[in-house]
C-alpha cells in the first residue's frame, strides 16, 4: 500500500476556491459543474515542508506530493541544458532546455502516472485506464505493470504503431475506437459501471487529467530551482492541449514562491498547435470547442481547453503562443542540429520561441526555459 502525505489536508477549486474532503471529483468542482463550468480541483497541503535533500529524484518532495510513497521507474532528475547558441542567435541572456525526453518511457507523463497509479491502488481499485493517442498511455502501461495492476488504453484504430507497442508489450490492453470522440463516452461507461479507474480526462467539456497524477508535474519546477537557483528564467515554455503540465508546473513554483525560496513566478507561456488558449484570452469562452490544424502534433491536438489552463496563465502573467503546422519539420531540424531529437509535438517550443522574440513577447536578453516533453523515436518515419 502507498502511503498518503500526512501534510494533505483538503482539495479545492481552480476556480470557485470551495474547499472538499479529500476524494475523488472525476467530473471536477460540484459547485461549478452545478452553473455549468467545469473545473479541475487540486490540493492544499499544511505544515513544515521542505524538500528532502536526502532522497532523490521525485522522492526528494515527497512532502508536496500527494503520496510519500508510489510506483517508480527512476522518474525525474531531467537534466537542465544551457544551449549558448541558441541564446546568441535570438539575443538571450540563457536559454535552456529541460530534458523531460529522459523519463523512463520517454516523456513528461512518467511524473504523473505513479501518483495516479498509487492512489488507484490505495483504493483497491484493480484496473487503471485513460483515453490517450500516445505518451499518457505509454507511460501509465508501464506504471501499471510496475505496480500490478491491469491498464486500459482507449485509444483510436489510426495510432501510432510504435506507441501500440510499448502499451501492449507491458501487458496493458488498447480500447479502439473509429475516432477520438468516441473514447471519452467509453471511458466514463466503464469507470460508472466497470470501476475503472481514471487517469485521464473523460468529461466535455474537459477538467482535466487526475488531480493526483497531474501534482507529479509540481517536481520539474522544484528540480529547475534546484538547478538554477539564483539564475531562474523570465519565460517558461511548455506544449499544451489540456495544461496538466502548465497547471502542474505553475503549482510548483507557487509553492516555491509560497515559502519564500523565489522571488517571483516565472511567466509560463502555453505553446499550441492552432489558437485555441489564445482565443480565450482575447475574450471566448473556454467551454467552447475551437477548430484548426494539429495533423503534424497530434500529442498537444484536440478542440477544447481547460479551466487550468487559462489560470496558470493568468496566475503567471504569461500568455499563449500558437506554431505553424507547415513548419514543424522544420522545427525539428532545428532542434536536432542542436543536438536535441524531439517528438513533432515537443519541437514546438522552438518555433514558438523566435515567433515570441520577434514579436518581443519575450523581450532581448531575458532568460528562456523550454520544456521538451518527448524524443523523437517515437515518431513514424
Amino acid at each position: 500500500m502507498y502511503k498518503m502525505n500526512s501534510y494533505l489536508k483538503k482539495m479545492y477549486c481552480l476556480r470557485c476556491g470551495s474547499q472538499y474532503e479529500i476524494k475523488d471529483y472525476h467530473t471536477g468542482c460540484p459547485s461549478c459543474l452545478k452553473d455549468g463550468y467545469p473545473v479541475n480541483l487540486s490540493f492544499k497541503y499544511e505544515g513544515k515542508q521542505k524538500i528532502r535533500k536526502d532522497k532523490s529524484r521525485m522522492f526528494r518532495y515527497q512532502d508536496f506530493l500527494p503520496y510519500e510513497s508510489f510506483p517508480t521507474l527512476g522518474e525525474g532528475n531531467t537534466p537542465v541544458i544551457e544551449v549558448k547558441r541558441l541564446a546568441d542567435n535570438l539575443n538571450l541572456n540563457k536559454v535552456y532546455i529541460k530534458n523531460e525526453f529522459q523519463n523512463p518511457t520517454g516523456s513528461h507523463k512518467d511524473r504523473m502516472s505513479p501518483f495516479a497509479v498509487a492512489r488507484a491502488v490505495s483504493l483497491g481499485k484493480k484496473c487503471v485506464v485513460a483515453a490517450s493517442s500516445g505518451n499518457a498511455g505509454a507511460s501509465l502501461a508501464a506504471y501499471a505493470a510496475a505496480a500490478g495492476i491491469k491498464c486500459k488504453i482507449i485509444t483510436t484504430r489510426k495510432m501510432n504503431p510504435i506507441w501500440k507497442k510499448a502499451i501492449e508489450l507491458p501487458g496493458a490492453e488498447l480500447v479502439l475506437m473509429n475516432t477520438p470522440q468516441e473514447r471519452w463516452p467509453y471511458m466514463q461507461k466503464m469507470v460508472e459501471q466497470e470501476d475503472w479507474y481514471p487517469v485521464t480526462n473523460f468529461v466535455t467539456p474537459p477538467v482535466g487529467s487526475n488531480p493526483f497524477g497531474i501534482q507529479g508535474y509540481k517536481t520539474i519546477s522544484y528540480e529547475i530551482y534546484e538547478e538554477l537557483s539564483n539564475e531562474m528564467p523570465h519565460f517558461i515554455l511548455i506544449p499544451s492541449c489540456r495544461a496538466d503540465l502548465l497547471w502542474g508546473v505553475y503549482e510548483g513554483f507557487k509553492d516555491l514562491f509560497d515559502f519564500g525560496l523565489i522571488q517571483d513566478i516565472p511567466r509560463l507561456i502555453a505553446v499550441e498547435p492552432f489558437p485555441r488558449i489564445s482565443k480565450i484570452l482575447d475574450g471566448e469562452d473556454y467551454r467552447n470547442t475551437f477548430l484548426g490544424d494539429s495533423s503534424s502534433t497530434v500529442s498537444i491536438g484536440g478542440d477544447t481547453v481547460t479551466y487550468q489552463a487559462i489560470a496558470a496563465i493568468k496566475l503567471s502573467k504569461g500568455t499563449a503562443s500558437n506554431i505553424v503546422q507547415n513548419k514543424v519539420a522544420e522545427y525539428r531540424l532545428e532542434l536536432a542540429k542542436l543536438g536535441f531529437y524531439l517528438e513533432s509535438s515537443a519541437a514546438t517550443i522552438i518555433g514558438s520561441l523566435a515567433e515570441l522574440v520577434a514579436d518581443q513577447t519575450v523581450p532581448q536578453g531575458a532568460s528562456v526555459l523550454m520544456i521538451a516533453t518527448s524524443n523523437g523515436y517515437k515518431d513514424v518515419p
